[in-house]
């Protein structure tokens, strides 16, 4: 039998697909990510009654050997409190953890915020970095979003309404130029899109902010200064302060040299170049 991934409605249930309501209604049992959450999705889809299993992070442990025999058994269906289980909700695991019981697993396509919003972004999509949540704290927040940005792909956020302020802020730091596009409260009644440089859309959300966020960064590459401008002048300087080179390749990436792993590489030409030899151990990214 097989382990079914049910993508839910983000806000508006008359976006769940048919298929989706099939497995609903004939599943021997669902699993959910707030049993509360699922209780008020499937009444308000008219299937009450169904027998809920309730997973999370904190209960994994403890509960997957429950869902795979039930799974092995019947059919069981994954669902998460809205979208697509396991794109930052739980599921992954337990999909895993499946395959490795030898249980069938299938997956219903259906919503998903990241993909949503990317399109609605307007954004060049021929490369996207879907990202998931920012880091919480301030520094890793800068370098992690300081690493995303990049000259050929839209990277793809979610963020909590209480933090928002704070990311758009450190986004400005590292790219005060980036264009954003956000959407809070996707497909739901009160949808907002905001799009400009980090503190324009800032500047266009209300206080409290409130509701589910997604956002998009366009491609982006910070200009280097003219002293910058020549990458394997500045590998070279670097390397001659005996710097590692994935620190170095961290460096670069932040000052708008291309990525981290391409600059290791152009490192790693510019060291055997050099007679230098390359240590596979030291400071990759």
């Amino acid at each position: 039998m097989p382990l079914v991934v049910v993508p839910t409605p983000l806000g508006n249930l008359r976006d769940v697909t048919l298929r989706a309501l099939d497995v609903l209604r004939e599943a021997d049992a669902i699993v959910a990510e707030d049993t509360r959450v699922a209780r008020r999705l499937l009444a308000g889809l008219g299937i009450p009654g169904r027998t809920i299993i309730g997973y999370r992070e904190q209960n994994a442990a403890a509960i997957t050997e429950r869902i795979l025999a039930a799974a092995r058994s019947g059919v069981v269906a994954v669902t998460s409190d809205a979208g697509m289980p396991g794109i930052s909700d739980p599921g992954s695991d337990l999909i895993a953890a499946a395959r490795a019981s030898g249980i069938a697993v299938e997956v219903l396509p259906g919503p998903s915020a990241a993909f949503g919003v990317a399109v609605l972004s307007g954004f060049p999509l021929r490369r996207v970095r879907f990202e998931g949540f920012p880091p919480r704290t301030p520094s890793a927040r800068r370098e992690t979003l300081a690493d995303a940005l990049d000259d050929s792909a839209t990277s793809v956020w979610f963020e909590s309404p209480q933090r928002i302020r704070a990311t758009l802020s450190d986004l400005a730091a590292v790219a005060p130029d980036a264009r954003v596009f956000l959407v809070r409260e996707y497909t739901k009644l009160h949808e907002q899109h905001a799009i400009g440089r980090p503190e324009e859309v800032a500047a266009q959300l209300t206080d409290p902010v409130r509701g589910e966020i997604a956002f998009a960064i366009a491609p982006y590459r910070a200009r280097p200064t003219e002293t910058e401008l020549d990458a394997d002048a500045a590998i070279d300087a670097l390397l001659a302060q005996n710097r590692r080179a994935g620190d170095i390749a961290k460096t670069l990436a932040r000052a708008g040299f291309g990525s981290r792993a391409d600059l290791y590489a152009r490192i790693g030409a510019r060291k055997s170049g050099k007679g230098g030899a390359e240590s596979t151990e030291s400071g990759r990214p």
